[in-house]
Formats: C-alpha cells, structure tokens, sequence
C-alpha cells in the first residue's frame, strides 16, 4: 500500500463529494492498487446555519426591495434557502438578479432552481476560474455600469470573513445590507481525526486547502498541541485553490505550496500531478 495520504480539510458533507470524486479519478487514471494513496478527513470547520425565525423575517424582509443578492459561498445559498424555504423569486415583485464568485455556488444555485426559471434569474460571475474570488465578481459587477448610488445589494456570508466587496460597494455608493447566515466552527482539538493526523508521514501527505480561515485553525493546533509544532508542516505539501489560502498556509510553514484554480477539477488534478510524482 501507497505511503502517501490526502488530506481533505472540508466540512464533513463537502469532503464526502470530493472523496467521491478523488476516488473515482484515481480508478479513470488506472492507479495501482499498491500505489492507491489514503485518503483521511480533516474537517477544520464545521458549517452550522443559523435556525431563527426573526432572522428568516428579516431576510425576507430585506430582499423585498433589493436590486443584487451576494452569495459569498454555496453555504451562504444552503443556509438562505433553508432558513427561507420558497423558490427565489418568491422574495420580491421584481426578479432579483444574483451575485457568486465561483463555479460551486453556481451548482448550488442551479440545486435550487435559481437561474432556471422561466424567467430566469441573471446570475453574475467571474467566467474565468483563476478568479473565482471577490475581486473577480466585483469586476464582473462593474461591467454592468450600473448607478450603484441607486442600488441595494444584500450579502449574505458566514461570520466573520472578508469585507472587501462590501467595503467596494460602499464606496461606489451601493446601500449595503451584509447578513451573517452560517458560522463557522473550528475542529474540536480532542476530535479523534487529529489521532490520525499524528499517525501518518507527513513528509508523504497533500493537503487539500480551500479556506484561509480553516488554515489558520490548522496552523494554530499544529502550534499548540503536536510535539514539533508548525515545523511538523515543514515536511508537507498543499494544495490551494487561491492565493490567499496559499499565502496562509505558507505562513503557518507548509514546505511546498501549490496553487490552483478554484473547483474540485483543479483540486484532483493537481493531485494526481502529486501522486505521480
């Protein structure tokens, strides 16, 4: 058996699709089965969606009169249409045309049926995967030329993150409402998938990074409760699916950095790139 081991740091339900997939890949490519890498689960964040009835009103409320709904992830689009529960263009008289910033809140969307409509909902996004990112779809969105001084746009996001796009809108003249939908809960540091972490080699391992926020929660156990701290992660490569992951995982110590497009296509070739090397 292989010596090499995937890391796949998602959400539990986001690590079962790539997993899948990754599997799948590995049989398409004709890996031996002596040359098979583990593939272990280390889910730095938990997604929780926030459950609250005046929140749901709220929203609701909100979108009545809104000109752009911002998606800053395909949790933010779970957590809205399930608080919610009714078809997009339920919320207003007008169709409220959508904002995302990368081809996995587009899937979700189209789970939803946003965008598929009779009429379907404009979608705006960056049509180029390198940048499946805030500055992407706010280039995008000035495309449209719009008065932004006239316009609401709602955000929705998980707790904490980035304010860049925000603070873009607001200085354009945009009215801003940015709702927390979801938060974003670090891996226990008792969780058993740590055990596993201490067990394998790290100097054979890949590590599957997509979040920034999930880098630094793995940076900071590393420090406080393994024996040769962030220098452990010297041994070890990551993939990233954008530069700022990548800037994060080079500063908590990782020895070799890869950075890809944004998808899970990118993210599987690159490792099979690793796996034959």
């Amino acid at each position: 058996m292989s010596a090499k081991t995937i890391v796949i740091t998602r959400p539990v339900g986001q690590a079962r699709q790539l997993i899948e997939s990754l599997t799948k890949a590995f049989e398409q490519c004709g890996i031996a089965q002596c040359d098979l890498p583990e593939i272990v689960s280390l889910p730095l964040l938990t997604i929780v969606p926030k459950e609250d009835d005046h929140l749901a009103d709220h929203i609701a409320s909100t979108l009545s009169d809104a000109d752009l709904a911002i998606f800053v992830s395909p949790n933010a689009i779970e957590s809205v249409m399930r608080l919610l529960s009714r078809s997009w263009q339920d919320f207003s008289k007008k169709v409220i045309p959508v904002g995302v910033m990368g081809g996995s809140s587009a899937l979700a969307l189209k789970n939803h049926g946003i965008g598929l409509e009779a009429h379907p909902t404009p979608i705006y996004m960056p049509p180029n995967p390198e940048h499946w990112d805030s500055e992407g779809l706010w280039q995008v969105l000035q495309k449209l030329q719009w008065n932004w001084s006239t316009k609401k746009v709602v955000i929705f996001k998980g707790e904490g993150g980035r304010e860049w796009l925000a603070d873009e809108l607001k200085k354009a003249g945009a009215s801003i409402d940015a709702l927390s939908t979801y938060a974003r809960v670090p891996l226990d540091i008792d969780h058993r998938a740590w055990e596993v972490i201490r067990s394998i080699d790290l100097s054979q391992s890949l590590w599957l990074l997509t979040s920034s926020e999930a880098v630094r929660h793995l940076g900071q156990v590393m420090q406080d409760q393994f024996p040769e701290g962030l220098q452990s992660l010297q041994r070890a490569s990551a993939v990233c699916s954008h530069h700022n992951i990548a800037d994060a995982a080079e500063r908590i110590g990782f020895g070799e950095v890869f950075t890809t497009e944004s998808g899970d296509d990118a993210l599987i070739k690159a490792t099979l790139a690793w796996i034959s090397l």
